[in-house]
């Protein structure tokens, strides 16, 4: 569907048990003219069957509800036919029931809080935060989650012998960043890594600045080596992971000192992988691995890009496992990846990596 400007019309599902929300959401979008609320469901079981019927573009969907709740809801939408889905809910710091990133682990692309309350500020906050994430999710193809991808050979840069030479007996640190769709291949990922892994882990994960304690959180649950926030003036330590806080910059110097602030950086992110990865760059040079997963956007590219002048070794996701191929695709076009790997394929070669140094320790 068209709209009298010419823009094709986003359509949107709304899942929550409370009338409140649904309606708040409702007038929240309902003067936008390139948005259309199409339903309202107030259960996970009325929510696929109105999916299927409706064909929204992206849902918003609680998780506590009545009869079938978010996530299953979720897990069975991503099944049968895949849609967007953002995931409004207030209990994100439950913490028995992570709801933020069981929900992305189920499926779901995002999540926002609900209003905190029922002041303006609040309701502003929500609204501006509802409609970004709704818009920035329209039009994305998403594959059913019992897709399989075939495994295929890596697509290798010239490069790549730097990975299996001398050299890796120096690594000293692997800067990560990610942004829509990162969080469950970050798990994937670093689930995989042996409690012995020695090299130090930071990562730039785009998301709501509140949600980045719970994802720590949520990581430790899953990940053999432990994981903080970063905070200033931390010693960087081996066998460890540090999440950049959601809302300031990570970097690190040549002293293993992490860095964090404020500072606004042009790529308009916050925290900018392009940061991290330039001040690992200077501080580290060929000593670092610098990895690119899903997202939107190309934060990161210029950080990239001193990388590879300091032959660090790069390596990004490839498009067939991605929710959003453009910041890997971003360091693509600008010939910067060593490596274009799933995520199977960058566990082997980190695996690998952790192999060729014990062996080397142990001659």
């Amino acid at each position: 569907m068209i709209n009298r400007f010419g823009q094709r019309v986003i359509r949107v599902l709304i899942v929550d048990d409370s009338l409140l929300i649904s309606n708040m959401f409702k007038a929240m979008l309902g003067d936008l003219p390139d948005i259309e609320v199409v339903g309202a469901a107030n259960n996970g079981q009325d929510a696929i069957r109105m999916a299927l019927r409706l064909h929204p573009t992206v849902i918003t969907m609680d998780i506590r509800m009545p009869q079938m709740d978010g996530l299953e809801a979720i897990r069975q939408i991503m099944g049968i036919e895949p849609i967007p889905i953002i995931v409004v809910s207030s209990n994100v710091y439950a913490s028995d029931y992570n709801v933020a990133f069981n929900a992305i682990e189920a499926g779901a692309l995002t999540v926002i809080e609900k209003p905190k309350g029922l002041d303006q500020k609040s309701y502003e906050t929500v609204r501006d935060q509802l409609i970004a994430a709704i818009r920035s999710l329209a039009g994305i193809t998403l594959l059913p989650r019992t897709h399989k991808m075939a495994v295929r050979p890596a697509n290798i840069g010239p490069k790549t012998a730097m990975l299996h030479s001398y050299v890796l007996q120096s690594i000293q640190v692997i800067a990560i960043a990610a942004s829509t769709g990162g969080p469950p291949i970050l798990a994937q990922i670093l689930s995989a890594l042996p409690d012995d892994f020695p090299i130090p882990i930071l990562i730039v994960q785009h998301n709501m600045p509140t949600f980045m304690t719970a994802f720590a959180e949520w990581l430790r649950t899953r990940v053999k080596i432990p994981v903080s926030v970063a905070s200033e003036g931390l010693h960087m330590q081996r066998r460890h992971i540090y999440v950049a806080p959601g809302d300031a910059h990570l970097t690190v110097t040549i002293d293993r000192v992490l860095h964090v602030d404020q500072t606004p950086h042009p790529s308009g992110f916050c925290p900018s992988a392009n940061r991290l990865f330039q001040s690992v760059a200077a501080s580290f040079g060929s000593s670092a691995i610098g990895i690119v997963l899903t997202g939107m956007g190309d934060d990161g590219v210029d950080g990239l890009a001193a990388l590879a002048a300091a032959r660090a070794h790069i390596m990004v996701q490839d498009e067939s496992s991605s929710v959003v191929f453009s910041m890997p695709k971003a360091a693509i076009d600008r010939h910067l990846a060593d490596e274009i790997l799933s995520p199977e394929e960058m566990i082997a070669r980190l695996t690998k990596l952790h192999q060729y140094m014990k062996s080397a320790r142990q001659m």
